[in-house]
């Protein structure tokens, strides 16, 4: 079947070398073999071979419990209290004539005790359910046939389907990309709910099913596709499609999972690959765990001695009662006549002593049953709900803004709180806003921005001055009696010498239009206008691109159009001081990835001139100045050290000029290298990059706040001085977590920093070989090996503070069953850790680690879909509602709106809670 017409192209290529081609090399040769067997008859769900393999539908179940296992399931769960086992044997005893008083005062207390934890149980699990009902009823176009596409619920979807998925809409199930309505078949996808980032992520079907553009395509489309079976990893996918009798490899670039939003694209078209439970995001997700508290789990072993107490005195009477019993008969008459012995048949027989001493020894354990403290626990679970009720009405713990009070969702746990040991953190929209802000920059030497920063802030704190706060309130009442514009997100730079094209007039004026059009034409990012109110908003690959594009905006540079070949800008002309239109054509994007640490852009002005345009680390960035490029070398390494200690981002600009031959030369080498199937692809591609990225001139470097959450330094440091320890768990890069860890003084400046990865030139030689068994084994002997060498730091003696950071490929080693001992020795003797690029499912495993592996309480906080394992794994799981939906929120114990409110919660709430509890638990009990 031939591929239809293929449309215009829309939009440009903003990506590089990050979509291309796959070759069948490594991976792709396991297809068919154990955990590789999975098999796709694509727009085929009905036929007898699809029906043969039996895959799951696409229903998901969240929930505790179900209407056959709520009974069982919560009866269980009552009856782990060890004093409801003895008031179930009371009550049932209590029907007997054994029974000292009447049934009803034996059976109602233990009916209103069990019956009202249990409609608890039921209400929390309700609202699981009521969110399962609506995620699962959520409408998606499914193709049924003959090109027609109609709405169904994604509960039906079924292995196989072709579905069309709008803009803004999410991912119903796994699905393999067929295509878009871009010509070449890319789509940008937003990942926060699996990994929490917010940037978006390019993702590129086969070539051989790009020209899919509209539903009749779909009329007599068929493939098989063959991949691995379902699992937890969420970045990586090996599979194979047969399509027109030819075999094409698939990779992660072609898979879109489930949760994930698609955005920037009109529609994708797809075939779902994996449903319900067997998709990537669910695999991840662990049960609702039962938590119960530790003062609730003690006082089963006071009712153990109690009880231990209650059997030994019923023993002991009924030892005197059957000897006294035995010897009751003197001169034919009963000495105990008051008994009333000629009423009973047994009770009092001296024949029968011993029978009646065990029937002595059962009513005397239900007379003396008051030693068992039935009334403390209706007595708890009333002060418990109080203690909710009170966290839930603290107008401290009230966030305005979103109309959010704190929730207790469950009053299990409240005294938990004033006993945690160790916070396991997310970190974006949990520590931070999910934003970035455009604060300072500096050009051609020269410091801009008087922007304050949350660690300035901090820092002024500490030191009792007053100037920063000074100067931030006279700013801010200038700005409220100028009836300044509203705040604009992304861009918090303010510095009368630049705004308002005041830079013109500034010395080095030519840099500062080279610096600001570089910010406006170098980046991925594609412009949105809004069509009533011709505001242009802008979605890039990441929240940095964002800002610095934004920034551009506002200091005179507006990116307002990308197409295939040119990116247009409305620039401010130094010669007439008006706004006029620019149109850079683009010949070549040079990506940013965590190696190469930069990205550049070739671009041709209207004047014929060819540029190469680049921003990137320091590290990597002033290495690539050339003689005449380092004028300003000095002052910006200074700069950029005071913004470092700021706790800011900091990126170097650059560019120069390339002459033809110089271009064409490197056009066909990268091109060359970007079409290349061998498995060194992107080591080629990073070679012609280095080639032309050298030489440059330094233009200045660029300050951005990786915008923290209200109050969130101030809160870790409170938590620090309780003795509390913080881990952050994200799914962030590495250099991104590092950055927001200095922040919000998780990390300090002169603290020793071990951080152990695989992302080095001695693993990579050995991942190229092939070899998969000696692959692993270098893989962990690295690991141990970092590990190890971690802890003789840590333990050699040092005063320093030591603070470990590790990759989530490292995690995947170090929590391995002979392996995860040593890394929690090291990370326990460590006053901060940071795991980066985290999947949900090592977040949970890592919580687990430092739950049983330390035996202290334990306290997960996380805003997402992919915090709910960590949450649900932990003692207590607290969940923030943020922008990231209200899946965690769900899924946790206690919700609040800001990660600040942490500090009132434990440090005040925790505190009462634990105190009055205990108080009350050794009053009542002795």
């Amino acid at each position: 079947m031939k591929s239809p017409r293929r449309r215009k192209l829309q939009l440009s290529k903003i990506y590089a070398f990050s979509c291309g081609k796959a070759s069948f090399r490594e991976d792709h040769s396991q297809i068919g073999g154990p955990g590789f067997s999975r098999v796709v008859y694509c727009n085929e769900p009905e036929s007898f071979e699809a029906q043969g393999l039996g895959y799951g539908d696409n229903y998901v179940r969240t929930t505790k419990y179900t209407v056959a296992t709520f009974f069982p399931k919560s009866l269980f769960e009552q009856f782990r209290r060890v004093a409801n086992i003895y008031f179930l044997i009371s009550a049932c005893l209590s029907f007997t004539p054994l029974a000292p008083y009447s049934a009803v005062s034996a059976v109602l207390p233990l009916i209103v005790v069990i019956g009202a934890t249990m409609i608890k149980e039921a209400i929390e699990d309700l609202r699981r359910k009521q969110q399962d009902v609506e995620v699962n009823n959520r409408k998606v176009n499914v193709h049924f046939g003959n090109g027609v596409f109609n709405d169904t619920e994604w509960k039906n979807l079924s292995v196989g389907d072709i579905v069309k998925v709008e803009k803004d809409n999410f991912f119903p199930a796994d699905l393999l990309l067929l295509s878009s309505n871009y010509e070449d078949a890319i789509c940008y996808v937003e990942t926060m709910n699996l990994d929490g980032e917010t940037n978006l992520k390019v993702k590129q079907a086969l070539e051989v099913t790009s020209g899919f553009h509209d539903n009749s395509s779909f009329q007599d489309f068929k493939a098989l596709v063959k991949c691995e079976d379902p699992n937890a990893n969420l970045y990586t996918f090996v599979g194979s499609m047969d399509f027109e009798e030819v075999q094409h490899p698939l990779t992660p670039q072609q898979l879109l999972l489930r949760d994930s939003k698609l955005r920037n694209t009109e529609y994708i078209y797809g075939v779902v690959i994996f449903t319900g439970h067997d998709t990537k995001v669910m695999q991840n997700s662990t049960e609702p765990p039962s938590k119960r508290s530790k003062v609730e789990r003690r006082m089963d072993k006071i009712i153990y001695l109690l009880f231990c107490i209650l059997i030994l005195m019923s023993f002991v009477g009924s030892i005197f009662f059957g000897i006294a019993t035995g010897e009751d008969i003197e001169d034919d008459n009963m000495k105990r006549w008051y008994l009333r012995p000629d009423d009973t048949t047994i009770f009092f027989d001296p024949d029968e002593a011993f029978v009646a001493a065990v029937l002595h020894f059962l009513t005397a354990l239900i007379l003396y049953g008051y030693l068992i403290p039935i009334s403390l626990y209706v007595s708890i679970e009333i002060v418990k709900v109080l203690q909710s009720i009170f966290i839930n009405h603290d107008i401290h713990m009230y966030h305005e803004e979103t109309d959010t009070p704190a929730r207790a969702r469950t009053s299990n746990l409240n005294e938990e709180l004033g006993q945690v040991d160790t916070i396991l953190s997310d970190k974006t929209g949990t520590l931070t806003c999910n934003s970035m802000e455009f604060i300072k920059c500096s050009i051609a030497g020269t410091a801009y921005g008087r922007g304050v920063t949350e660690v300035e802030r901090a820092m002024a704190r500490r030191k009792g001055s007053p100037l920063l706060y000074d100067i931030e309130d006279e700013e801010d009442n200038v700005e409220n009696s100028a009836d300044s514009k509203e705040t604009i997100k992304g861009f918090n730079f303010k510095d009368e010498r630049v705004t308002n094209g005041k830079w013109l007039h500034e010395p080095h004026a030519d840099v500062i239009q080279k610096f600001f059009r570089l910010l406006a034409v170098c980046h991925t990012a594609i412009p949105e206008v809004n069509e009533k109110t011709g505001i242009i908003t802008y979605e890039a690959e990441s929240p940095d691109e964002a800002a610095f594009v934004i920034a551009a905006r506002e200091l005179g540079f507006e990116f307002y159009q990308r197409t295939q070949t040119t990116i247009s800008v409305n620039e401010l002309d130094p010669l007439s001081g008006k706004k006029v239109v620019r149109s850079y054509q683009l010949l070549s994007i040079l990506e940013f990835n965590s190696t190469r640490k930069r990205m550049s852009v070739v671009v041709r002005n209207e004047e014929g001139k060819l540029l190469l345009l680049c921003k990137g680390a320091d590290s990597v960035m002033f290495e690539r100045l050339g003689k005449d490029g380092r004028e300003f070398e000095e002052q910006t390494r200074e700069q950029m050290n005071e913004y470092a200690d700021a706790g800011l981002r900091t990126l170097i600009l650059a560019y120069r000029e390339l002459d033809e031959e110089e271009y064409k030369v490197f056009n066909k080498e990268f091109t060359e290298a970007k079409n290349s199937v061998s498995a060194d692809r992107d080591a080629l591609v990073d070679e012609a990059a280095e080639k032309i990225e050298k030489d440059l001139i330094l233009l200045g470097a660029t300050a951005v706040e990786d915008k923290l959450q209200d109050g969130v330094p101030e809160c870790i440091d409170k938590l620090a001085q309780a003795g509390i320890k913080i881990w952050v768990l994200t799914g962030d890069k590495m250099e991104t977590a590092i950055n927001i860890g200095f922040a919000c003084s998780l990390l300090r400046q002169g603290m020793k920093q071990i951080i152990i990865t695989l992302e080095t030139p001695e693993i990579k030689a050995v991942e190229k070989t092939g070899d998969k068994p000696a692959i692993t084994k270098a893989l962990k002997g690295s690991i141990i090996h970092q590990i190890s060498e971690g802890i003789t730091q840590v333990t050699g003696g040092s005063s320093d503070a030591f603070a470990l950071i590790i990759d989530g490929k490292s995690l995947a080693y170090a929590l391995e069953e002979d392996v995860k001992n040593m890394f929690l020795e090291l990370a326990v003797s460590c006053a901060s850790v940071i795991c980066c690029r985290s999947s949900p499912k090592q977040k949970a495993l890592v919580t687990r680690l430092v739950k049983n592996g330390s035996g202290r309480t334990t306290l997960a906080i996380g805003d997402g879909a992919n915090d709910v394992g960590m949450l649900q794994e932990a003692d207590i799981g607290i969940g923030i509602s943020g922008v990231e939906g209200m899946q965690a929120v769900m899924s946790s114990d206690i919700a609040i709106a800001q990660f600040r409110f942490l500090e009132r919660l434990l440090l005040v709430h925790g505190h009462w809670c634990y105190r009055r509890i205990s108080s009350m638990v050794i009053a009542v009990t002795f």
